[in-house]
């Protein structure tokens, strides 16, 4: 059987064909990625957070997909002037799945917003717009372009036996993960932002602050799809 991997989506205002409406979006990139790594993609757009268990009942691996900034009320924290733009549904409907995935032992991956959700739900906190700390916008050069930056893997961890100890990836995030509780560091960018965690005591609870689902390499889903699975 192959794996059923819930990904989340976005809820946005969007036109086609004849229609504008609120509508609910992803990336067909990411299943494609999810595909490829041998799962199937099950599309989980903000709901009722009261759902989130039946739904982890029902998939095998949970990634949180990119997005908005989280709210800073969650993480105790007043509005940076660029903070804008948060989505309380996809806050406690994501937030609420990664209550129900953690109690159930499931796996999940969590790419840029994703990875600050994770953060945020373990009780740490968000530095609300990096180029504030490290002085450039190399993390994300505006509008729709992709930042591409060098990482270090943490050798030996769940992340480098996924995709190795160092590369170029993809990312587009202007805010980044400050306090982490129960996660450890898992790669660096060269200008010291966290650029991945990962939560040693669990199977496979992993959070990227890049976009692997833009480049060819799969190694990320894979290793998902496999958790998923119970290869790992």
């Amino acid at each position: 059987m192959r794996p059923l991997i819930g990904v989340t989506t976005y809820r946005e205002q969007v036109r086609w064909g004849i229609w504008h409406e609120q509508a609910d979006v992803l990336h067909a990139v990411y299943s494609r990625s999810i595909e490829a790594a041998g799962g199937i993609a099950v599309l989980l757009p903000p709901g009722d957070p009261s759902g989130a268990e039946a739904v982890v009942a029902r998939v095998d691996g949970l990634i949180i997909a990119g997005g908005a900034d989280v709210e800073p009320a969650r993480y105790a924290a007043q509005p940076h002037d660029l903070t804008v733009g948060w989505r309380a549904d996809r806050d406690a409907w994501e937030l609420a799945l990664l209550d129900a995935a953690a109690t159930a032992g499931l796996p999940a991956l969590g790419i840029c917003r994703g990875m600050q959700v994770m953060a945020v739900h373990a009780g740490g906190t968000l530095d609300q717009h990096t180029p504030d700390l490290v002085g450039g916008d190399d993390h994300s050069p505006g509008g729709d372009e992709f930042g591409v930056i060098d990482v270090d893997v943490v050798p030996g961890t769940l992340l480098g036996r996924a995709v190795g100890d160092k590369g170029l990836v993809h990312c587009h995030h202007h805010q980044s993960v400050r306090e982490h509780p129960g996660f450890i560091p898992a790669a660096h960018a060269a200008d010291g932002t966290l650029e991945a965690m990962e939560d040693p005591s669990r199977r496979f609870w992993l959070g990227v602050q890049w976009h692997p689902e833009t480049k060819e390499d799969a190694g990320l889903f894979r290793a998902l799809v496999d958790a998923a699975g119970g290869q790992s």
